[in-house]
């Protein structure tokens, strides 16, 4: 069963800030491979960012929350791997 991928109002506006083709390149992997498999293509976080779930698109980094009773992936965060995780 495919998970529903989700974003928060702050990630799309993150994603849109985005060059077309990297913008292309993530939604195809959230959707491609993401929804089908969350854990599989991706890494658990840990420390204080335990519970969520970090996905590689190029040098860019999708952030993470899977709510398993509502299969849905929550993007909660889009943008380059080197200030990503300061949000």
């Amino acid at each position: 069963m495919d998970w529903n991928v989700k974003f928060t109002k702050s990630a799309r506006k993150q994603l849109i800030k985005l060059d077309r083709a990297i913008q292309s390149a993530i939604l195809d992997h959230l959707e491609d491979r993401v929804a089908k498999e969350p854990r599989r293509h991706g890494k658990a976080l840990a420390g204080d960012k335990k519970g969520f779930w970090r996905y590689r698109v190029r040098d860019y980094r999708v952030i993470c929350q899977l709510i398993d009773r509502e299969i849905i992936v929550l993007v909660l965060a889009v943008g380059h791997r080197k200030d990503v995780y300061e949000r």
